[in-house]
This record gives structure tokens, C-alpha cells and sequence, in this order.
């Protein structure tokens, strides 16, 4: 039955091959004489499974009782196959008659061989690279049995009995080896092992080694396959010495096409290798590795033909029969599924007859190398197994992977063919509804839709450019005679989409009401009175001019100051949109002025992009962080922005994507800045530049009380804000008024009104005296940015509390009430904000200050500071000649910046000029060295405003004379004593004023910014004008 179910396999697969096996593959009979022993040696460039005869009395694993029918039918077989040859015109001699074995149709010895080589160690095949041995010993299990072999190491995969392999050799030595054994005449036979762990080599980083060659014995699997080699071919480089290794590789037809053709290289210079195709008989076991060569030298024991009786044990019968049959089953279902299994199959079955199906052990084997992707692992164990059973059902495991693998690959191909087939479905009938609508003329063409859209935009405006509605129309004449596929047309589709969507024309309705206005910048901002004075200026001009212009001002002054927010304050104020991009960073010109055209991807720039999102031509444009632009090999932005802003040019400004003058001339331009001095000159003089400097204390009072608190408490959730749910309650009755501009004032007049919410304790609060400490004590920068988040903090735990009394939630130490009031004051602050953060304004408290220390008033980012400048003489003793040791040098220390190292040199100088004016007799800068350092040295100190206060320093050292405690200078002084003008003079007095300070001493040409200054911050304050370090000295001394 398993003989009949061969057979059936066989034909079931040649019957499914598409125009027949044997014409295609070469795989008849005649196919198999061609392998042996023809004139004109034809290989098959497949691997091919033969199996010789079994035993001398010809039963091949039979059973004894159809041992004489199965030697009948190979002979009639053998007749056969003769007769097919010689209808095809290839004469077939017989077989050599002094050989007594059977000669089944395998490559084996045959006496035509012999003879037609006579006395020739080996044939070239009319190649002279082409080696075939000069004799035959044996095939199957008649081949000799030679203990001492030569080895070749296989990769991947082992070689199984009767499976015609390929591989390719590129060790010089092992290939002149392999052509002794051709031409010695004992047959061309070698043993071939599986190599352990091929790819460690190449994972350790290293140059791998050559395939062929090994450096440990244990490299090689104890059980490999006995095989002769059946041709070698040699390429034509092959004897030159080159060091270069390639691959070695076992049982792909395609690498076997590379190995019989020594033709097919395509590289100029071609790698030496020879191609092996070998004939495996028998397993072996390796018993040594005499050397390692190469090549290398084994000691081998020759496996004995495995045979398998029936009738010996039934129970394992049913069992190695059922074996047979799901193996057999399971290659039908994988053909059936897998087209390269299938041409697997065909490939190493050439005809039924050349395997038995009955012996199990071929099934095994021939099952084990149908397996493509089976593991290293499992095929070597195949190859080691002695138990027909085990081997059946190893073999088994590795078919069920591949049956396995190719149900998933045949849902993979199903599902992508469905997808395929969905999205052609679904194309066809859109285009199939595309084509009625437009025969039922319910829609247009894609291009007359499109211009049609633009030129029912363009309707919209009120006057385009005479310029710009030309190039229009040239480009809508263009674009309706470009074909959809084509790339031109996506580019002029995306350039109209451009210009159309630019508001030509188009303006706000601008608000010149100077009382409103005002109402809406106060409501928003306290204090900057400067920046609302200008707007309301500019308010007034439009008004009497019946015109809107555009301006470009400048907001500079610390962080936290409020200078981005007003700018929306004030959109909000002149009924303008509001755009804002910041600049910071920015180092691309593109990003100003657009991309070329041609470029992928391009777009306009941000100005274009600002006039498309506002949709009009005079929005209110914010240019953040202008002094933090950059510079790089593409372009200088700050040259770019030179046509934006500059009100003589603006009016054709020309983006690099739209290539036409466009009018920007009635934006209003807001830039803002940190620093003025990192602004090029070009761009600054063309901004008209408002100073924002820092708040004072009642300043951030009042900022917090009235905006601070009351914003964080609503974000809180413990505030609602009444005037917001007012208007939307109000909403629907605003669409009924005579008037929309009456709707928008009343909105303007509404003032925000709080109140706390449902659950709230009515006796939560924060008062003034914990702002007061908040901003004395934690937040002394010049902005409130600062100071909203610490007041964010304590709300959010007053949050948290409100909640967790409500739930009866436990909090932690930190997080609790310590107080049974919900007020916040000034004595439980640190329970919501930790410990404070200033300690005191002064380093020194007691009066007067210790001889040559003075205070002087710096500015810095976080608005004024008091800053000492102490000082220190070093006595230097007498040398042996009695005179002084050093003395005369001045050492500075406390992280000073350039221009306040040169300030403290002129300070020295002017400091012992006055000294020497006043006291001739006094030698203490010629004796003394002086130390001079500025306290807190971590933060970094440059300027020359503390001039005079440097030359009192050391003149108080000097002299030996004390400075009131309360007395605070800032001034530049000259090499010849002059005192010169120096800025933030409302951040030094806010400074002076948070130390206690009551006397003051400013340059004389610091007046005109002392009179600017409010009076609460000149009150209670001495303050003296000098132009010449002489004063400075005689208040300073109290002369």
C-alpha cells in the first residue's frame, strides 16, 4: 500500500506541473542515463534523490516474500529506460557483465565510463577546468568504505543520502587536494560534516573565515555523509594565490547554476573558486580529525544499511505505517499550498521508482530535505537517528513547520489580494460616477471646479492690484490647459491657492474711540503708561487723518514684564487681528521672506501666512524675541527683516513664493526685546523703541491684587467670574440689538466681577501683607512672572485643602492646615510658598560700614540690586636691604566682566591721584597691595557704573575713614574724574529704596531720569548730583 501510495504521490505531482515534468525539469529516465555515463555529459543543475541497490540479493528493504517480483520489475525497468534512450538518439551501452551486482538507474560505476578513458587519470569534457573521475567504485551502499577520508565542512543545512548537492570551494589548498582525489582513480570520495555555529565569526567583529576551513575539531558534527564527487569545475583564476573567501553553500539549484557555469561571473575580477557536485552514499560517524588542515583529515566508520522488516513487531508496524502516511499526506497538502515546496518536491522526486516508500528510513530522509526552512538543529538530527520511527516523526515535526508556514503565507497573499481587489473596486466605481455626473451634468471637471472656486474668491475683494489680478489670469490660463498628472499642475494649483487667499484689499473696521481704547488697555495692564500713550497717539492720527497706517514699535525690558501680553491688549484695543511669531533662534531667511517656486514643498514666508490666518491687510503683527535672532549659512533673517520694517519700503514687499509686490504698509509691527544692544543697528533705527523697565513693590501689589490673585483663584476653581457667564447668558439678546458696535461697548464697560465658589469657605483670602512678603521677600526680579507662579502654588494648596475637608480626605504635614483660618497672611505664608528666599537686603548692618567697603546700585535682569564693593589692603613686610616687598598692584576677584576689569584699573588710578591731591605724605597705595572684590562671585557682574564707587572704596581704605551705612552711589568715572551718565536709574532707586538706603549719588547728567520718576519712589530720599568725583568724595567723607 505505501509502494501505491508513492507512486500516486509522484504522479499527483508531475500531473500538477505546468507543461509537463519531464520536459521541463529533465527528470525522466533519459535524464538519469544523462547523469551516468553519456558521451556528452549533461548534468541536471537540480538537486536530484537517487538511492542505489540496497543489498546484493536485491531486495532494497523489501519484504523477502516480493524480493524476486521487484528484481523483474527493475530489470523491465532497466529495458525501459533503454528503449526511451534509444528512440531519442543517445546510445546506451550495457553495463559492464563482469560486474555480478545489480546496476540500478543511478549514477554508478559503469563499464561504458571505463572504456571510453583509457589510461587517463581524469576528463576534462572538452574543458580543460572540468575534472570527472576517472572511475566509479561503487553507488549507494556498493560504494567502497575508506576509513581514512578527506573532509569538507557544510554550512546551514547536512547533506542526506542520495541527494545530489552542489558547493563551491575557495581555499587554494582544499581545491588541490579535492584534484588529487579526482585524478588519484580511487573514485573522487570525501566525507561531508555539518559546521557547529557558523555565524559566531562574523558576531565577534572579525573577518570571517573561509567555509571550508576550521580550527577546532569539535567545529564538526559526529555524524556526516559518505559522498563522491561526480564533477569538479574549476575557475579559470583558481591556481593564482588570492586570499579573498567567499561562500560555501549546499543544496539551492539556483547556486548550483553559479557553481556549473564558470561563465557567469560578473565582476572584473572574478574571486578562484571551484564547483563541486557531489553524490552522497551513506552516513558516517567521525571518529578523529586526523588534521585540521586544510584540508582536513578524518577517521571514519561507515554506517551499515538500515533495514526495516515488517511483520517483527505489528504494533510498531501500525505505528511506522500511519508514521508513513501522515508524512506522505502532509507533503500532497504543502504542494497543494506552497508553489515552492512544490517545485521542491519535483525537483528531488525525478521519478517514483528511484525511492521506496516502504522503507522508512529513505521516507525520513527524503521528507528531511524537502524541509526549506527547517532548523540546523532538527535536520542534523535526522541525519543521526537510527530508530526508523523516531525518524519518521522528526521528519514529520519539520514538515508540519512547513505546512504550518504555508498557511500563513497563503492568508498573507489572500488577504492583500483582497485589499487589492477592494481598492480597484472601489476606483472603478468612482470613476464610473464620475463620468454619469458629469453626463447629467451635476459636476464639472476638477480643473473648471477649481477655477471656478478661485475666481469666485477673488470676487470677494474689493481691489486687487492691477499687477497681481495679471498675474492671476496668466496663471488660470496656464493652469487650465495643464494635464492633472503632471507635477507643473500641483505646483501653479498650490500658487493660486496662495494668491487668492491673500485678503487684497480687505481691512477691519478700526476702533477710534480714545475713551474705549484707553478703558480696554487699563483693564487688561496696570501701569505702562508709555506703550498706552503711544497707542492712543496713533489712535488719534488715524482718527484725524480718516486713514490707517501702519508703525513698528519696540517693546524692550526684562522677562515677566507684560511686554507680549499688551501687545494683544492692544489688537484688542484698535479692533485689529492679532498674529504673533516669535523670531528667536531663527536662522533661515526662507522663513520671513518663502521658499522659491522650484523648491519642494515651498510655501510663503510668515508674513504672507500672517495676512491668510487674519484674513486682512492691517492686522497687528507680533515679532517676538527680535534681539535673539540668528545666523547661519542660510541667510541673515535681521537683513531680511529690514523690508518688513521699514515703513518706505513695506508697502512692495515681495515674497520669495508669491514673486508680487504685496502691501504691508498698514500692519502695525510690535516687536519685543530683552536687550537692545544684540539688535543690529540697520533694524533697530528703523523701530521706534518704548523701555519697559521693571515694577516697584506698589506696582506688583497692585498687579497682584487686582489680576494675579483673581486669575489664579478662578484657574483654581475657587473663584467664578461672573462677567464671563454674564455674557453668555447675554449672547442671544446681543443678536437682537439695532447695533453691533453698541454690544461691543457695553463689553468694553463691563468690568470683571468675582466671587468664590459653591463650597468655598467665605473667609478664604489672601491679604496684602502676604503679597507684600511675597514680593519683598521671594519675587525680587523686575517682571510679576515670578510672582504668579508662587501665588498659583498657594492656591493650588488651598485646592487641595478645600477638597480634603470636604472628603475628609488626611493630608500629609506639608500639605495640612496648621491654622484654623482660611486667610492667608503674612505669619503663614511660609506654610503655602517654604522659607524665603532674600534674607535681608544688606550684608552689613551696623553703621557705619567697616573701612573701604561702600554700596553701590547695579542693574541687572531681575531689575536693581544693592552691590558692595569691599576692599582690602596687604601689608608687604621689608627685605634684608629694609626695603618693602611688593605693594603698588591691584588683584580683583567676583566674576567680573570685561569692561568692569578696565573700570576697576581707572578707578585705581583716579583713587590714588585724589589721594595723592589730598594727602602728599600719604604713601599706602606704594606700600600696600590692594585686594578689591564684589560679593556674590557665582553671579556674573559687568558694566562701568560702579566707578565711583570703586574710587571710595579705596579711598575709605585709604584714608582710614568709615561710609555711613546708608549711603548708596552709582556712577562711571573717568581717568581724569569726571562722572559719567549711567541707565536704570527707576531699577537702582527701587533697589535703593528695598535696603533702606537714604542717600543717594547719581551723575549729574542723570537728572533728566530722576525728575521722570514718580514720586512715591523719590520720596524719603537724599539724593546728590555730581559731575566730578570731588563731590562724590565730599558727600561721601562729609566734607
Amino acid at each position: 500500500m505505501l509502494r501505491a501510495g508513492g507512486a500516486i504521490l509522484a504522479r499527483s505531482i508531475y500531473s500538477r506541473s505546468a507543461g509537463g515534468t519531464h520536459g521541463r525539469y529533465g527528470l525522466g529516465p533519459s535524464s538519469v542515463h544523462s547523469c551516468h555515463g553519456s558521451k556528452r555529459v549533461i548534468l541536471d543543475q537540480t538537486r536530484c534523490f537517487f538511492f542505489g541497490s540496497g543489498s546484493h540479493d536485491g531486495s532494497d528493504g523489501d519484504d523477502k516474500k516480493d524480493g524476486g517480483k521487484k528484481k523483474k520489475k527493475d530489470a523491465d525497468d532497466t529495458n525501459e529506460e533503454k528503449k526511451d534512450d534509444s528512440s531519442k538518439g543517445d546510445k546506451i551501452e550495457p553495463a559492464d557483465k563482469s560486474d555480478k551486482s545489480d546496476q540500478s538507474a543511478t549514477l554508478n560505476n559503469s563499464s561504458k565510463y571505463k572504456k571510453s578513458r583509457p589510461g587517463s587519470a581524469y576528463s576534462s569534457s572538452g574543458n580543460s577546468n572540468v575534472l570527472l573521475p576517472a572511475s566509479r567504485l561503487g553507488f549507494g551502499d556498493q560504494a567502497p568504505r575508506y576509513p581514512h577520508l578527506m573532509a569538507l565542512p557544510v554550512l546551514s543545512r547536512p547533506v542526506f543520502p542520495g541527494v545530489l548537492t552542489p558547493l563551491t570551494i575557495t581555499d587554494k589548498e582544499t581545491i588541490k587536494s579535492l584534484e588529487k582525489i579526482v585524478n588519484g582513480g580511487s573514485g573522487g570520495y570525501l566525507g561531508l560534516f555539518l559546521k557547529k555555529d557558523h555565524h559566531n565569526d562574523v558576531g565577534k567583529g572579525l573577518e570571517p573565515l573561509k567555509p571550508e576551513i576550521i580550527t577546532d575539531p569539535s567545529d564538526l558534527y559526529k555524524v556526516g555523509t559518505f559522498a563522491q564527487i561526480q564533477r569538479l569545475t574549476k575557475s579559470n583564476n583558481a591556481d593564482e594565490d588570492d586570499e579573498d573567501s567567499a561562500h560555501l553553500f549546499t543544496g539551492n539549484p539556483s547556486n548550483a547554476d553559479h557553481g556549473m557555469n564558470n561563465e557567469s561571473s560578473e565582476s572584473d575580477d572574478p574571486k578562484p573558486y571551484a564547483s563541486l557536485l557531489l553524490m552522497p552514499h551513506r552516513r558516517i560517524d567521525l571518529l578523529s580529525v586526523d588534521e585540521v588542515g586544510p584540508p582536513i583529515d578524518v577517521t571514519v566508520s561507515h554506517w551499515d544499511r538500515l533495514k526495516y522488516v515488517r511483520g517483527e513487531d505489528s504494533s510498531r508496524d501500525d505505528t511506522i505505517r500511519a508514521l508513513s502516511q501522515e508524512v506522505l499526506g502532509t507533503i500532497r497538502e504543502v504542494a497543494q499550498m506552497n508553489a515552492l515546496f512544490k517545485e521542491q518536491v519535483v525537483n528531488l522526486v525525478p521519478s517514483s521508482h528511484m525511492f521506496d516508500m516502504n522503507d522508512p528510513f529513505r521516507l525520513a530522509d527524503f521528507a528531511a530535505a524537502l524541509s526549506i526552512g527547517g532548523g540546523t538543529e532538527d535536520l542534523q538530527a535526522v541525519l543521526e537517528e537510527k530508530d526508523p520511527e523516531l525518524r519518521l516523526h522528526k521528519s514529520l515535526v519539520l514538515l508540519s513547520k512547513e505546512k504550518e508556514v504555508s498557511k500563513l503565507q497563503r492568508e498573507i497573499s489572500a488577504k492583500v489580494e483582497e485589499k487589492m481587489s477592494e481598492a480597484q473596486r472601489k476606483y472603478f466605481l468612482t470613476e464610473q460616477l464620475k463620468s454619469i455626473k458629469k453626463e447629467l451634468g451635476m459636476e464639472k471637471d476638477d480643473k473648471e471646479t477649481l477655477i471656478e472656486k478661485y475666481r469666485k474668491k477673488l470676487a470677494e475683494y474689493p481691489s486687487i492690484p492691477a499687477e497681481i489680478h495679471e498675474i492671476i489670469e496668466s496663471e488660470l490660463d496656464k493652469f487650465s490647459h495643464l494635464e492633472k498628472n503632471s507635477a507643473e499642475f500641483n505646483i501653479t494649483r498650490t500658487y493660486l491657492d496662495w494668491l487668492t487667499n491673500i485678503p487684497w484689499g480687505v481691512v477691519t473696521t478700526e476702533n477710534f474711540n480714545i475713551t474705549s481704547a484707553r478703558r480696554v488697555l487699563d483693564r487688561d495692564h496696570y501701569g505702562m503708561d508709555e506703550v498706552k500713550e503711544t497707542i492712543l497717539q496713533f489712535i488719534a492720527v488715524g482718527k484725524l487723518k480718516g486713514s490707517v497706517q501702519g508703525k513698528i514699535l519696540c517693546l524692550a525690558g526684562p522677562p515677566g514684564v507684560g511686554k507680549t501680553s499688551i501687545a494683544e491688549s492692544v489688537a484688542a484695543a484698535l479692533g485689529r487681528k492679532f498674529y504673533r511669531f516669535s523670531v528667536g533662534g531663527m536662522s533661515d531667511v526662507s522663513e520671513i521672506k518663502g521658499h522659491r517656486r522650484t523648491y519642494v514643498g515651498a510655501m510663503p514666508g510668515k508674513i504672507i501666512q500672517c495676512l491668510k490666518s487674519t484674513g486682512s491687510s492691517n492686522p497687528l503683527v507680533l515679532i517676538d524675541e527680535i534681539d535673539k535672532l540668528g545666523r547661519d549659512h542660510r541667510g541673515d533673517p535681521a537683513s531680511a527683516l529690514l523690508e518688513v520694517l521699514d515703513p518706505s519700503q513695506n508697502h512692495t514687499f515681495r515674497d520669495h513664493f508669491i514673486d508680487a509686490p504685496v502691501d504691508i504698509s498698514k500692519c502695525l509691527f510690535m516687536c519685543t526685546a530683552n536687550d537692545l544692544g544684540r539688535i543690529p543697528g540697520p533694524l533697530l533705527d528703523r523701530m521706534e523703541v518704548i523701555q519697559l523697565s521693571g515694577y516697584d513693590v506698589p506696582d506688583k501689589l497692585e498687579i497682584a491684587e487686582k489680576y494675579l490673585v483673581p486669575k489664579s483663584m478662578v484657574n483654581s476653581g475657587l473663584m467664578i467670574d461672573e462677567s464671563e457667564a454674564a455674557k453668555d447668558d447675554e449672547s442671544v439678546e446681543e443678536e437682537n440689538k439695532e447695533s453691533q458696535d453698541e454690544a461691543t461697548e457695553e463689553a468694553e464697560e463691563r468690568l470683571p466681577t468675582y466671587q468664590l465658589a459653591e463650597g468655598v469657605p467665605d473667609s478664604l483670602s489672601i491679604e496684602r501683607s502676604a503679597l507684600e512678603s511675597l514680593v519683598r521677600w521671594y519675587c525680587r526680579e523686575a517682571g510679576v512672572r515670578n510672582l504668579q507662579k508662587k501665588i498659583d502654588k498657594i492656591t493650588r494648596l488651598l485646592s487641595l485643602q478645600v477638597v480634603a475637608e470636604e472628603e475628609g480626605a488626611q493630608l500629609t504635614d506639608k500639605s495640612s492646615r496648621k491654622s484654623e483660618s482660611w486667610t492667608v497672611s503674612s505669619d503663614n505664608l511660609h506654610e503655602y510658598v517654604g522659607k524665603p528666599i532674600f534674607t535681608s537686603d544688606r550684608l552689613y548692618e551696623k553703621d557705619p560700614l567697616p573701612h573701604g567697603i561702600v554700596m553701590g546700585l547695579a542693574w541687572t535682569s531681575m531689575g536693581g540690586s544693592a552691590l558692595y564693593i569691599e576692599t582690602q589692603g596687604i601689608a608687604r613686610g621689608l627685605d634684608s636691604e629694609g626695603k618693602r616687598r611688593g605693594g603698588g598692584t591691584l588683584k580683583t576677584t567676583g566674576q567680573m566682566g570685561d569692561v568692569m576689569k578696565e573700570s576697576t584699573q581707572i578707578a585705581y588710578t583716579v583713587a590714588r591721584a585724589r589721594l595723592a591731591e589730598l594727602d602728599p605724605t600719604n604713601s599706602y597705595f606704594d606700600d600696600t597691595d590692594i585686594h578689591m572684590h564684589v560679593p556674590e562671585g557665582a553671579t556674573p557682574k559687568d558694566g562701568p557704573s560702579a566707578g565711583i564707587t570703586m574710587v571710595t572704596a579705596m579711598l575709605s581704605l585709604a584714608t582710614d575713614k568709615p561710609i555711613k551705612s546708608d549711603l548708596a552711589m552709582s556712577g562711571e568715572v573717568s581717568l581724569t574724574g569726571k562722572v559719567l551718565a549711567v541707565g536704570g536709574i527707576k531699577e537702582k532707586t527701587m533697589a535703593a529704596r528695598r535696603a533702606g538706603i537714604k542717600t543717594i549719588v547719581l551723575p549729574e547728567d542723570c537728572r533728566r531720569d530722576w525728575d521722570e520718576l514718580p514720586d512715591y519712589l523719590k520720596e524719603g530720599l537724599d539724593i546728590h548730583f555730581a559731575s566730578d568725583y570731588s563731590s562724590v568724595y565730599d558727600i561721601a567723607f562729609g566734607r
